[in-house]
């Protein structure tokens, strides 16, 4: 499992634009769609808006919304 989940939703761009970076740097998620209700009420409780994507970092308890934010955070922890 991974230590890193991203909450996203399928055609969001943003979301792409996390997942093509991770996917160049074999970075591996726990996908969560917030299609799925359950999913995205999840996301609110825990970020408090229902934006994506959403990074939750396990490891260190790091947590974030904005794609250019992740893509920055990810940069730096894989290095």
């Amino acid at each position: 499992m991974s230590d890193l989940i991203l909450y996203e939703k399928t055609g969001c761009p943003w979301c792409i634009k996390v997942l093509n970076f991770a996917s160049e740097k074999g970075i591996q998620f726990e996908l969560r769609n917030i299609a799925d209700a359950g999913v995205a009420e999840e996301l609110i409780a825990r970020g408090g808006k229902r934006q994506v994507p959403y990074l939750v970092d396990l490891k260190n308890g790091t947590e974030m919304y904005e794609s250019a934010d992740i893509v920055e955070y990810l940069s730096k922890r894989t290095n």
